[in-house]
């Protein structure tokens, strides 16, 4: 049994898990090609996956400038709703709604982090992170956020409590794995049920140099999924909860 209650209707829309990489010399986009072969079945769909910069010149003639520099491929399933991105510096596995468990996301993404390293031959593993999109739909009227999330906004009681668009960030070091949590929160549109979407964006991250196969690299991915989860079930009351159940 789990710590954790496993929900039938979770508030997953998209969850990622990322491996940055220092690259060995050499590595370059058309070098991460052959990722696609044995996976082209499960992921027919190819793009080249681009970084891009913006700037602004100055002297005679200034203007503004956008620059795109490719820097590997992503990878899409039928439905779209799997996605891999193969970089020069580093891997990607996104996994988008329905969301089924942790074990399911983690060894398919393990398997293809092993495809990505044989291909890409990285010198070793410099970040290892994982992110949470989680859309909570809360219904309206809505008298205080804390009846459904205990991590908010908070206005001063003598200010109008009315709130029409939202951006928070807040970032949680933890000294004991050690990691560090980035959460977001922004609301969205009233749904024409009458919610509220209540974005709760949970990413964990930590920067730490492996070997490339270091089996260390999974086990500190499990503490990071945990710490996730603690950050998540800390942060929600009962009455949410009842909304995934």
């Amino acid at each position: 049994m789990g710590k954790y209650e496993v929900f039938k209707n979770a508030p997953i829309t998209e969850a990622v898990l990322e491996v940055v990489v220092l690259p060995s010399e050499g590595t370059n986009v058309e070098s991460l090609l052959p990722f696609h072969e044995p996976i082209k079945e499960r992921f027919p769909k190819i793009e080249q996956g681009k970084e891009v910069r913006g700037g602004f010149k100055v002297g005679v003639g200034s203007a503004s400038f956008v620059e795109e520099k490719p820097i590997g491929f992503i990878f899409r399933s039928h439905q779209e709703n799997k996605v891999i991105q193969a970089r020069v510096n580093g891997f990607a596995f996104s996994k988008l709604k329905p969301y089924e468990n942790w074990e399911a996301f983690r060894s398919e993404a393990s398997d293809l982090w092993k495809l990505y390293s044989y291909i890409a031959k990285p010198q070793k593993i410099l970040r290892i992170s994982m992110r949470y999109i989680n859309r909570i739909e809360i219904p309206l009227p809505l008298r205080d956020f804390a009846e459904y999330i205990l991590t908010h906004l908070q206005i001063a009681p003598s200010l109008p409590q009315a709130i029409s668009q939202f951006f928070i960030r807040f970032e949680i070091p933890n000294s004991e794995i050690p990691a560090m949590a980035v959460i977001i929160q922004t609301i969205e549109n009233v749904t024409d049920k009458n919610r509220l979407p209540l974005i709760f964006d949970i990413a964990v991250l930590r920067e730490n140099e492996y070997p490339v196969d270091s089996p260390e690299v999974w086990i500190d991915f499990e503490k990071l999924h945990d710490f996730k989860n603690d950050i998540f079930f800390s942060s929600i009351t009962e009455k949410t909860k009842e909304l995934f159940r």
